[in-house]
C-alpha cells in the first residue's frame, strides 16, 4: 500500500485556505527562517523568565480563552520525545493526543528550517470511529518517516501538567517549569525543561478519512508565513489520513 505522503490524498489537502486568505508574515530577515511562532521559538532562551507568567495562568480553574478555535500544541522535555495535542476547545481535554516517535531536539532542528509538516497515517479502518479516534499511526516529518505511535486515551501526569499551564495561552512558544517530582514530573534542570509550541490552526476536512490543520499566521490572522521564499506556506501543517 503506497504511503499517502507520496499520493493524491496529500495533494488534495495541500490547497489554499478555505477562506481564500494567504497573508505574508513579517519579514523573516533572510536565511529562509520562519516568521511568527517559529521566530518566537528560536528566542526560547530569552523566554525562560516568562515561565512565571505561564505558571500563574495555569493556576486558574477556568480557561482564560473565550473562543473555541482549534489549537495545536507540540511539547516535550528537551531530551525526551515530543507530544502532539489537538484541541477543539482548550478548556476541555484534547480530542487527539499522541507521543510522536521523535525527540524534541529533532523537532527543534526541523523548526530551524522554518517549515514543519507532520503527516500521520492510520492503516486501521472503522466505520464507527472518527478519524481522530484511530489508535495506531505511522508518523512522517517533512517527508521522512519517523516511526509509529499509538494515540493516548488519557494524558500522562506530565502532559496534564503542561496542558494545565497552557490553559490560558492561545499561541506562542517557550520554556515551561517542570512538574514537581511529587506529581510525577521530571526534576528541573537541563533534562527536565519543557519546551512548547502552541498555535491556532485552520482545520480543513477533505473527507471522513482525511483532515489537515494549517497554522494561522499570528501576525495577520491569516494562514501562511514567509518561509524559504514561499509566502503561501504555513510554518506548521499537520495531516491526518486513514488509508483505504
Amino acid at each position: 500500500m503506497p504511503s499517502f505522503v507520496d499520493g493524491p490524498t496529500l495533494r488534495s489537502l495541500l490547497r489554499p485556505s478555505t477562506n481564500g486568505r494567504r497573508t505574508k508574515a513579517s519579514d523573516g530577515g533572510g536565511g529562509g527562517g520562519g516568521g511568527g511562532i517559529f521566530k518566537m521559538f528560536k528566542l526560547m532562551p530569552m523566554l525562560t523568565s516568562g515561565c512565571k507568567m505561564v505558571a500563574l495562568l495555569g493556576r486558574h480553574n477556568r480557561a482564560l480563552l473565550a473562543d473555541h478555535a482549534t489549537t495545536v500544541t507540540l511539547f516535550g522535555h528537551r531530551r525526551g520525545r515530543v507530544s502532539l495535542a489537538i484541541h477543539e476547545d482548550t478548556r476541555a481535554p484534547p480530542v487527539f493526543l499522541i507521543e510522536l516517535p521523535m525527540l524534541t531536539s529533532a523537532l527543534h532542528k526541523e523548526i530551524s528550517s522554518g517549515v514543519v509538516k507532520l503527516a500521520l497515517e492510520s492503516d486501521t479502518r472503522s466505520a464507527r470511529r472518527r478519524l481522530v479516534e484511530e489508535y495506531v499511526w505511522a508518523v512522517y516529518c517533512n517527508g521522512r518517516k519517523a516511526g509509529y505511535s499509538i494515540r493516548r486515551k488519557e494524558a500522562s501526569d506530565d502532559e496534564r501538567h503542561v496542558l494545565r499551564l497552557l490553559r490560558g495561552v492561545s499561541m506562542g512558544a517557550g520554556v515551561l517549569p517542570a512538574a514537581p517530582e511529587k506529581e510525577g514530573g521530571v526534576p528541573a534542570g537541563p533534562d527536565g525543561e519543557l519546551t512548547y509550541v502552541r498555535a491556532r490552526v485552520e482545520r480543513v476536512v477533505g473527507s471522513k478519512d482525511s483532515e489537515a490543520f494549517y497554522m494561522i499566521n499570528p501576525n495577520e490572522g491569516g494562514v501562511g508565513g514567509d518561509s524559504a521564499g514561499d509566502s503561501s506556506a504555513p510554518e506548521l501543517s499537520i495531516f491526518l489520513v486513514r488509508m483505504k
